[in-house]
């Protein structure tokens, strides 16, 4: 169905998102009433400066009206609003009770409705989204010879193979339709894409339906006036992923799991359950899918896969059917596998990965992928995300450096986990660089000082993307924080400087370092006052100063 403004009012009309059509004096609920009405509309965007013949603009967040000015020239169509701006413009105005949810269903219809081409795949989670994404991208890749693509906070990619910068974690949801438009013109059979808390709280992904969606874990983060006001607002957003599922991956360990099973169970969802180490829930109840050590060091895991007989030959079904879930999806009593083939290997440290790997490895079983054991391996080895744990060692000495993006309570315990559990044996001294972004999650300032002062010797509180408020300020805020008089804090506000402080001292240390420099990985640039400033990088200064 082409969209008109008829059209328009008919989808929202349904959706009971209308209140009337205005237009100078007229105020109708029938389309018919306005002229050219049936027309087909040419574009639909967000952005008056993108107006053109036939636009459909779709009003939404903070709308002024003095951004309409020279739309009528430009031939603007209509637009969609909570607001009358008839004195503003004279266009057709569609007026609605919710502008985001509008947007959302016009951009679906205007795109062709692509994500009836897609098989869609939805992980959320306070950590581990993005790892366990291109994961899951990667198996699918492997399955279907490269039609799989993937929404994430670092990276979107349309065609399977190309990657490109991204600005959100979930796109705005006209922008997503767009892509997926564009990736199923690629020939694309799959879509993997993370799913923010935001997303569910400002209706980016409303309407939408998940082949499979992924919890995986949950902890206190993006608690601000601007973000979520308690921590019970940002689970109840994320937990809108389980009825807009047709099957749910679910962290065993989650904490909040059995609310979410009650979620599921009242939307008739089937869960399939993921762990580490396979330790339950203190209940009896184990996971479905199970990844354990394969040796001391954690290098290689085993991973028992839920319901899966897994081929030991490499093979790839090109021609699978488009995926649905499988209710009776129920774990194998015992690994059938050819000795040693669940043995997988990342290029990626870290047990917290494994953890993510499984995860992946249900939720591509479940959204159809028919692939045998060496493709995965394969496929699982060989992803690698700029700035998410990258380990460098110090060609002048003993030294390491971990770049990665943790930025909040859990995932900078989880780094320091796994370097005491690493490294703990050689006694290291431990550095982590860090500072907290501006504008968002200002609970982040004390929980990342939490995380670390009392397991690491040295902090060095520095710049990361303070938007709006001054970088100083942020540092100050988290060097209040620190309470334990045996950790060293210091602030140094330049990033550049901050990295090259940590380097500098833990070479003149007599010993072993770990340096932690988290929270931007691979980024070359800082937020500052709205814009992006250039910044030479955490992995590229390490690079230069390593080598």
């Amino acid at each position: 169905m082409a969209l008109s403004v008829a059209t328009a009012v008919e989808l929202l009309d349904k959706h009971h998102l209308l209140r009337e059509i205005i237009q100078g004096r007229t105020w109708s609920r029938n389309p018919a009433r306005f002229a050219g009405a049936d027309e087909e509309l040419t574009s639909i965007t967000y952005d008056t400066r993108q107006v053109q013949a036939g636009t459909l603009l779709c009003c939404k967040g903070r709308f002024k009206a003095e951004y309409l000015s020279g739309c009528d020239e430009r031939g603007l169509k209509a637009y969609v609003s909570e607001t009358d701006f008839s004195a503003d413009c004279d266009a057709v105005g569609i007026i609605v009770t919710d502008s985001r949810k509008a947007m959302s269903l016009l951009s679906a219809q205007f795109y062709g409705r692509p994500q009836d081409e897609l098989a869609l795949i939805g992980i959320t989670g306070t950590k581990g989204k993005t790892t366990t994404a291109y994961f899951v991208q990667a198996i699918l890749n492997a399955a279907s010879d490269g039609k799989a693509a993937l929404f994430s906070s670092v990276d979107n990619c349309l065609d399977g193979h190309t990657y490109v910068a991204s600005a959100l974690t979930t796109p705005e949801s006209m922008d997503a339709f767009r892509m997926m438009r564009q990736a199923v013109d690629n020939g694309m059979r799959y879509l993997v894409m993370e799913v923010s808390s935001q997303a569910y709280k400002v209706d980016r992904v409303y309407g939408l339906t998940f082949d499979v969606g992924a919890f995986l874990n949950i902890s206190p983060d993006h608690i601000s006036p601007i973000e979520h006001p308690t921590f019970e607002d940002y689970l109840y957003c994320k937990r809108q992923i389980t009825a807009n599922s047709k099957a749910l991956v679910l962290g065993a360990d989650c904490d909040h799991a059995d609310l979410i099973e009650e979620d599921a169970a009242a939307a008739h969802v089937p869960v399939t359950t993921f762990a580490l180490h396979n330790e339950g829930r203190g209940n009896g109840t184990k996971a479905d899918t199970v990844a354990w050590p394969a040796d001391k060091d954690h290098t290689a895991f085993h991973i028992d896969v839920a319901g899966t007989d897994m081929p030991a030959e490499s093979r790839t079904d090109t021609d699978a059917p488009r995926s649905t879930a499988n209710p009776q999806n129920q774990r194998a009593d015992a690994t059938d596998l050819p000795d040693g083939s669940d043995i997988y290997k990342l290029d990626m440290d870290g047990d917290f990965n494994y953890a993510n790997a499984a995860a992946a490895l249900t939720i591509a079983r479940i959204a159809g992928a028919n692939i045998g054991y060496r493709s995965i391996s394969h496929a699982l080895e060989n992803v690698r995300i700029s700035g998410r744990m990258e380990q460098f060692k110090d060609s002048h000495g003993p030294n390491i450096a971990i770049v990665d993006y943790a930025h909040n309570f859990a995932s900078v315990s989880a780094l320091i986990d796994f370097v005491i559990e690493r490294y703990g044996a050689k006694s290291p001294r431990i550095t982590l660089v860090s500072g907290s972004a501006g504008g968002k999650a200002v609970d982040r300032r004390q929980e990342i000082i939490e995380a670390a002062q009392h397991r690491v010797d040295s902090i060095i509180i520095t710049t990361d993307d303070p938007d709006r408020e001054r970088a100083e300020d942020i540092c100050e805020t988290m060097q209040s924080a620190v309470t334990d008089p045996d950790v060293q804090a210091s602030i140094v506000v330049d990033r550049q400087k901050a990295v090259e402080t940590a380097i500098a001292e833990a070479r003149a240390h007599d010993g072993f370092d770990v340096i932690l420099i988290v929270g931007k990985g691979e980024e070359q640039w800082l937020k500052v006052d709205g814009r992006h400033a250039p910044y030479e990088g955490d992995t590229y200064i390490v690079t230069r100063l390593f080598s």
